[in-house]
């Protein structure tokens, strides 16, 4: 039985101007006890919450004494969790500073400070009292409450000070149960698309990864060759496109569908997910010896790890397990006799060096995947003394195991 916490991102209808004001007001004394607590934490290297609000509290309840007291113990809390990824960079030497710099604020709530009132309602009490505000519910918001999600104590608040409304921030909870898999679905994550294996027929999903980071990439040029001319590197009208531009939301949207489907196909089969254990850089480990400028950035922006976090971040949510295995030489040996796949002018297939077979480079990693998951595993996997891989010379055989069913992004992606 295992955990899963997901985060309902909620927006406010807009609020009135004497009402918003409060919200400044707020947010602003909220900011000045996390600006304090920060230095003083990091000049005494206080990592801990609980000492944090032990030296600290009397001090500010003193200070603001208008406040509810439990904003207090939420700054702490705030504070603390900002202390330790500073230090923990500074550490590391990634860190320009000697004190952290407080540049973006969310009020955090405990259960004292906020409670639902209905289901589209929200109070939060402020220095000025209990404030009522209603909520914009969307689909997903929905989900969670109908599915047996479990709302958390703890919230969160930004100003939006352009439309004079609240962004929210709710958690939810759900305990669910790992299945025991009655076999594997292996999946391997490459530039533009994703081979996935399921009962031994090999499927390409196409993610077009590499056009959208490479239209993303020119587009880019094309910004800062003209504006760098005209007013200089650090010009904030170029900063306002960049912000514009959705690569990132493109990328990720890709990625959550695409989890979605593997996720629910295993699920139905009751099959556990194989994937490669890739380090915590891999994009850095690749391009060692990559020289052009453009596909050291392609690489960058792949979206390797994030695949597999997504993945496996769905598959939580649906207990389904997820098994991590070794991938060196994934794509370059043999399945069926162990021997070196010959792969020639960078063509995705290759030919066996032992008995001849042709193999798509994408089918022959999840095959292995398949494999390696099937031999460190005690699960109902199918057998590994009858192969379902044709190894006859016939290129893309009856059986066609060799040759994966190729699915454009404009099926699936929709």
């Amino acid at each position: 039985m295992s955990e899963v916490v997901r985060t309902a991102t909620l927006r406010s209808t807009p609020l009135s101007r004497k009402v918003f004001r409060i919200f400044v007001e707020l947010e602003g004394m909220y900011r000045n006890m996390v600006e304090q607590l920060v230095l003083y934490a990091v000049r005494d290297n206080i990592t801990s919450f609980t000492r944090l609000k032990t030296l600290k509290y009397r001090e500010l309840r003193t200070l603001y004494p208008q406040l509810p007291s439990h904003y207090a113990y939420t700054a702490c809390q705030d504070a603390s969790t900002r202390v330790k990824s500073f230090l923990r960079l500074k550490k590391k030497g990634l860190t320009s500073r000697e004190y952290p710099e407080v540049k973006s604020v969310s009020i955090w709530l405990d259960d004292h400070l906020w409670r639902l009132s209905g289901l589209t309602v929200i109070e939060i009490a402020t220095h000025k009292g209990w404030i009522k505000v209603e909520l914009k519910i969307h689909k997903q918001h929905w989900k969670y409450i109908n599915g047996g999600w479990k709302l958390a104590s703890e919230a969160k608040i930004k100003l939006d000070k352009k439309t004079r409304r609240l962004i929210i921030y709710l958690t939810f909870k759900k305990s669910v149960e790992v299945y025991k898999p009655k076999g594997f679905i292996a999946v391997d994550v490459n530039e533009n698309h994703i081979a996935v294996l399921i009962d031994g027929r090999a499927y390409l999903f196409e993610t077009g990864f590499k056009d959208v980071v490479l239209g993303y990439y020119y587009r880019r040029k094309r910004v800062q060759e003209k504006f760098d001319t005209l007013y200089g590197v650090k010009c904030r009208v170029k900063k306002e496109i960049f912000r514009k531009l959705k690569e990132r939301k493109k990328k990720s949207d890709l990625r959550w569908k695409l989890a979605n489907i593997v996720v629910r196909v295993a699920k139905e089969g009751q099959y556990a997910i194989v994937l490669e254990k890739l380090g915590k850089n891999p994009a850095r480990d690749m391009i060692n010896h990559v020289r052009d400028d453009q596909l050291r950035h392609r690489i960058y922006q792949a979206s390797f790890k994030g695949v597999q976090r997504a993945i496996k971040e769905k598959a939580k949510e649906h207990g389904v397990p997820v098994i991590y295995v070794n991938p060196k030489n994934n794509s370059r040996l043999c399945p069926v006799h162990d021997a070196k796949i010959v792969y020639s002018n960078g063509n995705r297939i290759g030919k066996c060096s032992m008995n001849g077979e042709p193999w798509h480079r994408d089918v022959v990693a999840c095959f292995n995947l398949l494999t390696r998951a099937s031999l460190g595993d005690g699960s109902y996997a199918p057998s590994l003394g009858r192969s379902t891989v044709d190894g006859g010379c016939v290129p893309f055989s009856p059986t066609a195991t060799h040759d994966p069913t190729l699915i454009p992004r404009e099926v699936w992606a929709r």
